[in-house]
């Protein structure tokens, strides 16, 4: 079971800034983009429309991509990160999103954009960081191997061991969190450990955290561009090095 850091606050008492009413709380989408021209067609039609703003964040796609995005959302705002790594495409579409609500999905068809409104409501309800979750109960995949979900459970016991909580999927990518928590992140991270990343670096700021359950599905086309190994590695030096680094231990609430 997960245990929030901090007890997740009821929505009235100040979810989001004082001048930003509950229904008039804007979303802002973040989608990390790299020649997935195939797979568009299906994640932008499963976004909710009342969602305020689709930003698409393209690492140098030789595909149309960027082309079939417009197409189908002429309203989407396509930014264009020439630095390697998921991470640097999710920094880059999470600073600039102009919503007050943040929230980051894979492009690969894997999330379900219809989960948005969970994510959303978390963070009215109180939260201030939303981890979706393919092991929380009501979630699943049909994608992840034997290897990888070891792997996943190694990282949320080491989370746990060094920072006081304990997450039931530390490596997925569906998120959210309030823009105002944003820069207590400090994001620095331009690989595939910014998911790891940000859910550590919200325990150590304290952040209102708490989970939703989510169902992973195969990806739809193309090929994924994680490697286990390397990027597990890099997960795992990440993990210590944020236990190296000065600051209090979060303990769980």
């Amino acid at each position: 079971m997960f245990h929030p850091p901090v007890r997740l606050m009821p929505a009235e008492s100040g979810a989001l800034e004082e001048h930003v009413s509950l229904d008039r709380a804007t979303v802002s989408v973040i989608i990390p983009t790299l020649n997935e021209a195939g797979n568009l067609p299906y994640i932008l039609n499963t976004i909710p429309s009342w969602v305020d703003e689709i930003i698409l964040v393209d690492g140098r796609s030789d595909d149309d991509t960027r082309r079939i995005a417009e197409i189908l959302r002429p309203d989407v705002r396509i930014i264009h990160e020439f630095k390697k790594g998921k991470g640097a495409a999710m920094k880059a579409g999470l600073y600039a999103a102009r919503g007050d609500i943040l929230i980051a999905l894979d492009a690969d068809g894997s999330m379900d954009g219809g989960a948005i409104g969970k994510f959303r409501d978390a963070i009215l309800a109180g939260a201030d960081y939303v981890k979706g979750s393919r092991f929380a109960t009501g979630g699943g995949s049909s994608d992840i191997t034997k290897f990888r979900r070891l792997g996943d459970r190694g990282i949320c016991y080491l989370i746990w061991l060094f920072f006081g909580s304990l997450y039931s999927d530390a490596t997925y990518g569906y998120i959210a969190i309030r823009a105002t928590s944003l820069d207590a992140l400090n994001l620095d991270s331009d690989g595939f450990e910014i998911e790891t990343l940000i859910g550590i670096r919200a325990l150590r700021a304290r952040l209102n955290t708490t989970e939703v359950p989510c169902y992973e599905a195969s990806r739809i086309n193309g090929v994924s561009h994680l490697s286990v190994l390397h990027d597990g590695w890099r997960i795992f030096r990440t993990i210590v090095g944020e236990r190296m680094r000065r600051g209090h231990r979060v303990v769980a609430g």
